[in-house]
C-alpha cells in the first residue's frame, strides 16, 4: 500500500468515508490520474500536472485545487481564505458532497491545468 492509500485509510470517519468517495470521483473523472503522497498528503496528478490534494483537517476535509486562480465557474462553493493561489473545497460529512458538482469543477479545473498557477 501507498502512503497516500495509507493516509486515507487510518482517517477516523466520517473523514475516511468522505475521503473514500472522493478518490473514486476522481478516479473516475481522471482515469489516468495519478496520486502521489506529497506534503504528508494525497496529491492527485494528471499528465504529471497537479490537480488537487486531500487533506484531513480540523473537523472536515478540504479537496485544494492548484489551479483555481483561473477559474471563473463555481467559486461560490469554494474556499479561499487568504490563500493567493488554492481555492479548496469543504466536507464535514459524505452526504454533503454533491457529486456532479464536484465531478464539473474537477473538469473545469483540468481546464486550467497547463496555466501557471505562480502568476
Amino acid at each position: 500500500m501507498n502512503p497516500a492509500e495509507a493516509y486515507i485509510l487510518k482517517q477516523p470517519e466520517p473523514y475516511k468515508s468522505i475521503l473514500l468517495h472522493l478518490q473514486i470521483l476522481i478516479e473516475h473523472t481522471f482515469p489516468n490520474a495519478e496520486m502521489k503522497y506529497k506534503w504528508r498528503i494525497p496529491c492527485y496528478y494528471v499528465d504529471s500536472r497537479p490537480i488537487c490534494y486531500l487533506n484531513q483537517s480540523k473537523d472536515y476535509v478540504d479537496v485544494g485545487f492548484w489551479h483555481s486562480a483561473h477559474l471563473t465557474k463555481y467559486t461560490e462553493f469554494m474556499v479561499s481564505e487568504k490563500r493567493k493561489v488554492v481555492k479548496s473545497m469543504r466536507y464535514k460529512a459524505l452526504q454533503d458532497i454533491n457529486d456532479e458538482l464536484f465531478i464539473n469543477i474537477l473538469k473545469e479545473v483540468e481546464k486550467h491545468k497547463n496555466k501557471s498557477f505562480l502568476k
